[in-house]
């Protein structure tokens, strides 16, 4: 039940993270406090980056917004702002990562299932051009420890993710896009949790095997969202990555040089407050 439980929130996570950028294309002027709604979606990701089965999953969940001056929970997902001017700004992020049952995934056939991952950590955004309204570019830098969920929220090391996110929308704020590319590395931890295969777990097909740090996987991803009335907003994203140069490919829990997420989703917006956002 627990596993379903943050299955799900890892769900809304991915989503949400995926529609992050489309509402901070460009500021918004006189946006509520705070808003509550619903929150739907369905997608399909690898197992674990190398993984040549498939986890897909759908829900439905609440939906909170809250503008704070510092505090922040919005479709970006939830972060406290530590530093922000007109070109930088220094927040700490959170995400989840969806959970993987051994029985599902052939490779992993009687080892420990990975559950869920929580990360949270700094994250330096940089502004780097704005050719032109309201197209912008931006470099950020997230640095997040992932703790396993179900597990005794267990530390499983660090991950970094340094990324290229460009930015656009319609006139009239009705359509918004993004594109990203960037590199994921990880530490030896991290890294192990997902290719390292204990002797107790070893079997003629599956032998023994050490996992190191370094490069994890390259990434790049778009999405689009479209607000259909001012309750209502859809969107879909699509994410390739590739593990061609990744530091554990000699892993035998490692099937595949690539993988693929799709996903599709809306939100419903029932009640917003009187009280205006802070910016």
């Amino acid at each position: 039940m627990q596993q379903r439980f943050w299955a799900g929130i890892a769900m809304s996570a991915l989503m949400i993270s995926a529609n992050a950028q489309q509402v901070t294309a460009a500021p918004a002027p006189d946006l509520p406090l705070w808003e509550l709604g619903l929150f739907g979606g369905a997608a399909s990701t690898p197992a674990y980056p190398g993984a040549a089965d498939r986890s897909s999953r759908g829900l439905v969940l609440p939906m909170f917004i809250y503008r704070g001056k510092v505090l922040r929970a919005d479709r970006s997902g939830v972060s406290a702002r530590l530093f922000d001017s007109e070109r930088v700004d220094l927040d700490l992020g959170f995400a989840l990562s969806l959970p993987a049952r051994s029985n599902d995934v052939e490779a992993r056939s009687g080892m420990p299932n990975l559950h869920s991952l929580l990360e949270f950590g700094p994250r330096l955004k940089i502004l780097l051009t704005e050719p032109k309204a309201p197209n912008r570019v931006r470099f950020e830098l997230p640095l997040r420890t992932p703790f396993e969920l179900g597990n005794g929220f267990k530390r499983q090391g660090l991950v970094f993710e340094p990324r290229v996110v460009f930015e656009t929308q319609a006139s009239d704020q009705k359509w918004q896009a993004d594109a990203n590319l960037g590199v994921v590395f990880g530490n030896a931890r991290l890294n192990q949790y997902f290719y390292e295969v204990a002797p107790q777990y070893a079997t003629a097909s599956r032998p023994v095997y050490e996992a190191k740090g370094g490069l994890m996987m390259t990434r790049v991803g778009v999405s689009l969202s479209h607000r259909l009335t001012p309750d209502w907003r859809i969107f879909g994203f699509t994410r390739y990555e590739n593990y061609t140069h990744a530091a554990n490919r000699e892993s035998p829990l490692f099937r595949q040089n690539s993988g693929l997420s799709l996903g599709i989703g809306f939100t419903w917006t029932g009640y917003r407050s009187q009280a205006r956002a802070w910016d």
